[in-house]
């Protein structure tokens, strides 16, 4: 699961969940995972992801129909991995994680796993299609190692 700052859950992290997918789904082990993304917050719940994130995704023979929605404290107790892309998505989600008696989820950032070391994804809402370009790439490197860590 990927987590989206600013409880949005409309660029990021559902670039992300989408990469994570394809990439499971072409080794052929998509059926050993439960992939989705939420947000800290409900702020957009049930909006379709950014249009520029979209039009990246696509040109990358990616399609995705995920839909915002608020990480609940199930997500604690039932996901293995928690991945989110800044530090302040890790605190809240570790904050939430203390709440829940049996969480059982690892909360990592998902750029902890980028080759080329950039840790934190940024945000690119308020950017240009290459933020999303930026961001799509990091995706696949971290997606990439993580899937191959884990597999």
């Amino acid at each position: 699961m990927a987590s989206d700052a600013n409880g949005w859950n409309i660029c990021r992290s559902p670039i992300a969940e989408a990469v994570f997918r394809k990439m499971a789904t072409d080794a052929g082990v998509v059926d050993k995972w439960v992939i989705d993304s939420g947000a800290t917050t409900d702020w957009n719940t049930g909006s379709s992801p950014d249009a520029r994130g979209l039009a990246c995704l696509r040109t990358h023979g990616i399609e995705t129909k995920h839909r915002a929605r608020q990480v609940t404290k199930e997500d604690f107790m039932s996901f293995d991995y928690i991945l989110c892309m800044d530090e302040s998505n890790l605190s809240d989600l570790k904050k939430k994680a203390n709440s829940v008696k049996n969480s059982k989820a690892k909360i990592e950032l998902l750029g902890s796993y980028d080759p080329e070391k950039q840790l934190i994804i940024k945000d690119p809402y308020y950017g240009h299609e290459e933020d999303f370009e930026n961001v799509y790439e990091q995706c696949v490197r971290c997606c990439k190692v993580f899937l191959e860590n884990n597999s």
